[in-house]
């Protein structure tokens, strides 16, 4: 988004100078007349290596969550929306969500809804953000919602480091092991080439092999590594696009030792805190399952929620074509429908949530205890491979000596 510097006047024909942030020159006219200025002069300013870092950067959903925690209670203590946006500019730590608030704030003082204003930010504010907080408007209870959009960051954030530190230790294991035969093939390997060639004969396979791979990461490194980043690098170009992103999908989910099913759980956790928090912030229920299944993270889950969404559209109750789909749980439909009947569909979402939440902690222990093992066990194959492949022309010449 680029920056713009303008000369106005307000309504007051006071003269004000300041710098506007928008797509185009266009956009910065019509944000400057919406906070009730006219632009007397309006220049872009040339992108600075510091506004190139605040664009680049993220948020962190820690620095969010605290924002939204403390917007909510100083709404509840009965601030208005621009005066609580201003302390917040002030008291935030993160430099580029504060730029966000000073942006959001002028927007709001310009007339717009706190909605709209943070509608404007869809690299910050997500989807389902905004449309709570839209709903909370309509509803007359933006403190609740904000609020509950601060604990459902906390569940997500909560559930993605369960995943990345389950992650870690298998990562460095096999970068670990990685480092260690590519090590051995560079310097231990060539050690036995020149005993290797005074032995003469045939070498085992197993040797020729180790004395091939050995051969390319020493002379042909320069192909080797280049093919192997250019590989992780095309990966991850496909998994973005939409073939490459369903394909992904079905494998994770299709993938052994649990770690499908696991997938599956923290899938169904996200779906059921989503749903919920929309359905207790007044979302209508068709946005709100629109909304749950984009932001859900897997395309097969999005799938099935559009199927889901369709069916509502036309007036069939929820759990019918949640019990209809193989990839919703038994339970999910029939806790929903029990959530429908009663009129406590958000109270039941809730649990399905905490359930497949505290489901995600033991999945997550069991796989680390399974993969562990097994991460030892494959390096000790890797290893032991070079060694018993360099030490078998040895076995093989005693072998001769002692025959003869």
């Amino acid at each position: 988004m680029a920056s713009f510097a303008y000369n106005a006047i307000n309504a007051s024909g006071l003269e004000l100078k300041g710098e506007i942030h928008a797509p185009d020159m266009t956009a910065a006219r019509e944000a400057l007349r919406v906070r009730g200025m006219l632009a007397l002069d309006l220049r872009q300013q040339a992108a600075s290596s510091d506004g190139i870092a605040a664009v680049v950067k993220k948020v962190k959903p820690k620095a969010l969550q605290i924002f939204s925690r403390q917007f909510a209670t100083m709404i509840e203590a009965g601030l208005n929306v621009v005066t609580a946006l201003v302390i917040l500019e002030d008291q935030t730590e993160d430099k580029k969500l504060a730029s966000v608030i000073t942006e959001v704030r002028a927007d709001v003082e310009g007339g717009l809804l706190l909605s709209e204003a943070i509608a404007r930010h869809p690299r910050i504010f997500s989807r389902l953000y905004i449309s709570m907080v839209e709903a909370g408007e309509a509803a007359g209870i933006l403190d609740v919602v904000l609020d509950r959009v601060a604990i459902q960051i906390e569940k997500e954030t909560k559930i993605k480091r369960r995943v990345k530190g389950a992650m870690m230790y298998p990562l460095m294991v096999l970068a670990f092991a990685t480092v260690v035969m590519i090590g051995m093939l560079l310097f231990l390997v060539p050690i036995f080439v020149g005993i290797f060639a005074q032995l003469g004969g045939d070498l085992p396979t197993l040797t020729q092999w180790v004395l091939k791979a050995s051969n390319v990461v020493r002379y042909q490194w320069y192909i080797l590594f280049p093919g192997i980043f250019g590989a992780i690098f095309g990966f991850l170009r496909f998994k973005k696009t939409e073939k490459g992103r369903r394909w992904w999908d079905r494998t994770r989910m299709k993938a052994p030792a649990g770690i499908g099913k696991t997938i599956l759980k923290i899938g169904m956790a996200r779906f059921s805190r989503t749903l919920s928090t929309l359905v207790g912030s007044g979302v209508d229920i068709i946005r709100a399952l629109e909304i749950t299944g984009t932001t859900s993270g897997n395309s097969i889950i999005e799938d099935a929620v559009d199927v889901v969404r369709e069916k509502v559209h036309q007036g069939v109750p929820i759990a019918i074509p949640l019990s209809e789909l193989a990839i919703f749980p038994p339970m999910v439909a029939q806790m929903v429908r029990v959530g429908e009947e009663t009129g406590e569909l958000e109270k039941m979402l809730s649990k399905i949530a905490d359930f497949y939440e505290d489901e995600v902690d033991s999945a997550i222990a069991t796989l680390t205890s399974v993969i562990e093992p097994l991460m030892m066990i494959g390096v000790g194959i890797m290893v032991g491979i070079i060694i018993i492949s360099m030490y078998l022309p040895m076995f093989k010449l005693l072998t001769l000596i002692g025959g003869s």
